[in-house]
């Protein structure tokens, strides 16, 4: 099958497109023929290296972290898909490989498509809705009233992170560029900072929650806003020793996270806040429940460009940029 590859780590390594073997089907696998993949920071992040101390894959990889498509085969154990279904979803992080032909997923990992989007757009949706999902409703748990900071308000995680937090009851504040400030308010944003312009630490004040995916000088400027008892939770690291604990990892891994984040878990302390690292876990399930939002009018996704599966690199280079509104994918079929 076709795929686009990591043949060796480095961040000016462009992936090398060439053939595969299909993957294989386990018993409680189903097997989807790729229409659309999703293009994250997390895929240049692996590409480049960056994660593989905790996430050790065995190169030559296939990339690619988001897919919808059509379910071509099943295996015997599975109950909830058949053939002809469409369907979308984030493979685990040990079976990414969406920049193919076909993938091979667990059965819990995956979900009907939302019979309201095309498979472009379904594309857009599973990391970046699973990360706002699990950092919001499980880890802030957040509640009618309260108050979150969402930073980079146009990005793929950001866009859907407003929208979530405004069904969830809250007050929503976020930061983005002047170009984009009419776009988090279109998606429900009461507050926008042009971080040229503003500083959002100065500016925010008693916040319950922040939702980080910025650089360390950004997450330790968070603290600032968060009253005490508020949670700073970061999806662009340092990853925490529950991570570790987590993921599985040895104990001198363990011991090199605990050390990456000390400081800001430290520095959180002291304000009397919460810190954590979130990496989104795979959910058919959650899926299912973002899936029935979007059904329902309530979530959209936002694409800013849809490029040939040829364009892949291209892709992906844009997405690197920091300066995406929405998501980048790249179609198959």
């Amino acid at each position: 099958m076709r795929a686009f590859i990591v043949d060796r780590y480095g961040p000016r390594e462009e992936l090398r497109f060439g053939d595969m073997p299909c993957p294989e089907l386990r018993d409680d696998d189903v097997l989807v023929g790729v229409h659309a993949a999703g293009v994250n920071p997390l895929d240049g992040k692996i590409r480049s290296g960056e994660f593989k101390l905790i996430l050790p894959y065995r190169l030559p990889l296939v990339l690619g972290n988001d897919v919808a498509g059509t379910v071509v085969r099943v295996g015997p154990r599975v109950r909830l898909f058949k053939p002809g279904d469409q369907v979308y979803a984030r493979p685990h992080h040990d079976r990414i490989g969406t920049f193919a032909d076909f993938i091979a997923m667990k059965e819990e990992d995956v979900a009907l498509k939302p019979e309201s989007l095309t498979m472009e757009e379904a594309a857009s949706i599973p990391l970046a809705g699973l990360t706002a999902w699990q950092v919001l409703v499980e880890r802030a748990q957040l509640k009618p009233g309260q108050k979150v900071l969402i930073h980079a308000g146009s990005g793929g995680v950001g866009t859907l992170a407003i929208q979530l937090a405004k069904q969830l009851g809250a007050f929503v504040a976020t930061t983005t560029s002047e170009a984009n400030v009419d776009l988090v308010k279109r998606l429900g944003a009461d507050v926008a900072i042009n971080y040229r312009k503003e500083d959002f630490a100065k500016s925010l004040q008693g916040y319950d929650v922040v939702l980080n995916s910025l650089d360390k000088a950004t997450l330790e400027k968070s603290l600032r806003v968060l009253k005490p008892g508020g949670k700073l939770i970061s999806i662009s690291g340092p990853p925490d020793p529950g991570f570790a604990r987590d993921l599985g990892t040895n104990w001198p891994v363990r011991l090199v996270v605990r050390a990456l984040s000390s400081r800001i878990r430290r520095r959180a302390r002291r304000h009397g806040v919460d810190y954590s690292f979130l990496f989104m876990r795979a959910s058919g399930a959650q899926l299912r429940k973002i899936g029935s939002l979007i059904d329902a009018g309530l979530i959209r996704p936002v694409v800013e460009r849809v490029l040939p599966f040829a364009s892949t690199n291209e892709a992906l280079a844009c997405v690197e940029t920091g300066r995406v509104k929405g998501k980048v994918v790249v179609k198959l079929r």
